[in-house]
């Protein structure tokens, strides 16, 4: 992870394909302030595509890394959101 923050709050949305991943981490950032870091752990390869869309047309957010770890029997992606 190439952020130099510490994450606030991690959302675990492994299992759940689109638009799932995107409706539960657009809720999780309406819950911190400005500064503070969501990690999402998703298991969905489209959540790649689809948080990096949500967080470029949404204001007061930033994604700020995505990574694809191997996570024993499946990808785990893990998408670092920050709020502005």
């Amino acid at each position: 992870m190439s952020i130099d923050t510490e994450v606030t709050e991690t959302l675990d949305v492994k299992g759940l394909n689109c638009p799932m991943p995107v409706v539960q981490t657009k809720q999780a950032v309406d819950e911190l302030g400005p500064g503070e870091t969501l990690e999402v752990l998703a298991t969905d390869s489209g959540s790649m595509s689809d948080i990096d869309g949500w967080a470029s047309t949404t204001e007061g957010v930033e994604l700020v890394d995505q990574v694809a770890a191997d996570g024993g029997s499946e990808t785990v992606y893990k998408h670092y959101v920050q709020v502005e």
